[in-house]
């Protein structure tokens, strides 16, 4: 009798537990807006939600979300995905911009009927698009910071009390790859929150950031030119180039399990950079500043570089370039010019551990690069001057 009672009682709770209503749980924007792929006309306003949706950007002069961006593919706009991605195209160079994120949820995506949910709206931001008109730019760069949201904090802020157009995280900015949190947590989260809002990142690919099996994924999370880690773009008085070394070891090495094939890659960018150093606005810039992650430096035990040292250091020298910025080293340095080697200075930041990490300023007007380095701890540990040639 008891055991009766028993299970009516429990089928009493299960059927009342039934007829609750659910708790609505808010939509959210899981981190973002962060600015990528940054011109003189167009900039790409990136962010994630925690639901799939179908989202849009307002934007305006300032005062104004008079405009409404969105972004489509063969006719058929985005929809249905967490990762959001949408270019605001048709600005003008070097001018100031309002703009704010909006994304509705969708609840079910039948072939015939879309169940929209609720509609969120972010906070407005600012951004500037570039300008080749611009007499002096300025620039961070950070490198080998290798999942540590301590120092990325601690050297952002620290910088933050001089203006700057443009964050470059000149690679191993993560560790091996291994899901998408890893991605949020450590870098989009904390550029998100101390500046990405408003100035855009970036990110110049790392030869740890090619390993894991979420490495593949990352395009997914930011913009480039052409969607690549290679490209080229102008701001002020520099022309920038941006090259992805890759990995350091052999492409036939035990770690990487017969799965990448950098050798064709870094050839494949040769070819490349042959074209680039030919065009019109690299030949014409003030300024040509390359950032890639791993120097091209000859070395006995590291295929990468050497590779590098071989085939693209000749073509640096070939372009004129005025300022390589590395890392990978895990020690700061400033390398001087090698007539007819390297004719041009690498500045190479530090190392993840408190006290070594470092960003690095350069300010650059129309006849000099101006380059400080300083650590996390405040002290300044290279400078250098780059007069026009």
């Amino acid at each position: 009798m008891n055991g009766c009672m028993q299970n009516h009682k429990r089928n009493y709770v299960f059927l009342l537990a039934l007829a609750l209503p659910i708790p609505c749980r808010a939509l959210t924007i899981v981190t973002g807006p962060y600015l990528q792929n940054a011109s003189e006309t167009s900039m790409t306003v990136m962010w994630i939600t925690d639901v799939p949706c179908t989202s849009w950007v307002e934007y305006g002069t300032p005062g104004t979300l008079d405009q409404k961006a969105i972004h489509s593919r063969h006719g058929l706009i985005d929809a249905d995905q967490t990762i959001h991605r949408i270019p605001i195209e048709g600005l003008s160079p070097g001018k100031e911009y309002e703009y704010r994120v909006c994304s509705r949820e969708i609840l079910k995506f039948e072939a015939y009927k879309v169940t929209y949910g609720e509609t969120i709206t972010g906070e407005t931001h600012k951004f500037t698009t570039l300008s080749r008109d611009k007499q002096s730019i300025s620039f961070l760069v950070l490198n080998d910071i290798h999942q540590r949201d301590d120092l990325i904090t601690s050297l952002i802020k620290m910088s933050a009390s001089k203006p700057y157009d443009l964050v470059f995280l000149n690679g191993d900015i993560l560790g091996h790859i291994e899901d998408e949190q890893q991605v949020i947590r450590h870098v989009l989260k904390p550029c998100s929150d101390l500046f990405a809002a408003r100035i855009p990142f970036v990110w110049v690919r790392g030869n740890h950031e090619t390993r894991g099996k979420f490495a593949r994924m990352l395009p997914n999370y930011m913009a480039a030119p052409q969607g690549g880690y290679y490209y080229a773009f102008d701001h002020g008085p520099v022309h920038f180039i941006v090259m992805d070394g890759g990995e350091d070891k052999t492409d036939a090495s035990s770690e990487y399990s017969g799965l990448v094939d950098f050798d064709r890659y870094r050839a494949r960018q040769r070819v490349w950079l042959e074209k680039e150093i030919q065009t019109e606005a690299c030949r014409k810039a003030a300024f040509r500043v390359v950032l890639i992650h791993m120097p091209p430096i000859a070395s006995e035990r590291w295929h990468g570089p050497t590779d590098l040292y071989n085939t693209w250091r000749p073509l640096f020298n070939a372009g004129k370039i005025d300022l390589m910025l590395s890392g990978h080293l895990h020690r700061y340095m400033v390398v001087e010019p090698e007539k007819g080697i390297r004719d041009y200075p690498m500045i190479i930041g530090g190392a993840p551990q408190a006290g070594q990490a470092t960003v690095i300023r350069v300010d650059a007007a129309p006849d000099k690069l101006e380059i400080t380095m300083t650590t996390d701890a405040g002290q300044v540990v290279g400078t250098y001057r780059v007069q026009r040639k």
